[in-house]
């Protein structure tokens, strides 16, 4: 994109934010990930939700790059994740099957085929751990919510169909939710008021 569009681009959206009654932060946001792709995502916010949930449901936005834990009808916890690489995309919902404090991590036979420098093993605790210090097991599935030892890749399209969070968001969502919690895994973005 030219420079020039770049700047009428930016102009002509301090207009409309200022002469409107938008959420100016959602946006702005929403505007420039879209003009210029995703930017450094936003850490941990309180965000006010419009959507039939339950309190304790887990929603996850792949659109968003975002997970949202329901804390009432109305209001959710948004943290920023990782998410899955193109050919890793998934959708449905699954459930917290289990909670684990420091999880060991195996990698999957197609992993160490992609990358065969990957151990075998690495024990929970250890900081090379790709699952952090927190972990959310989904179901009987592979697929997990998780903390990371490469927080710099929050907000990129990197995992084989995991969610990875920074840590200390992780902790704070294993803390909040409930084994047996829904999880709603979409490509769709949450409406967030």
């Amino acid at each position: 994109m030219s420079r020039l569009m770049k700047q009428f681009a930016i102009a002509s959206l301090a207009l409309t934010v200022a002469t409107s009654n938008v959420n100016a932060a959602g946006f702005l946001d929403s505007f420039f990930n879209d003009l210029f792709g995703p930017m450094s995502p936003q850490g941990r916010q309180v965000v006010r939700i419009q959507g039939n949930y339950n309190v304790g449901d887990i929603i996850v936005s792949f659109g968003d790059r975002r997970l949202y834990y329901v804390e009432s009808k109305t209001i959710a916890y948004s943290y920023p994740i990782a998410i899955p690489k193109a050919d890793a995309r998934w959708s449905g919902v699954s459930y917290v099957s289990q909670k684990r404090e420091n999880p060991s991590w195996t990698p999957t036979a197609d992993m160490r085929r992609e990358n065969p420098k990957l151990p075998a093993y690495v024990p929970g605790g250890d900081p090379r751990n790709p699952l952090g210090t927190r972990a959310l097991y989904l179901g009987d599935s592979l697929y997990r919510i998780h903390g990371t030892d490469a927080p710099w890749l929050i907000g990129q399209q990197v995992s084989h169909g995991c969610i990875r969070m920074y840590n200390e968001d992780a902790a704070d969502l294993y803390r909040r939710a409930k084994v047996g919690a829904k999880v709603v895994v979409t490509w769709n973005r949450m409406r967030t008021l």
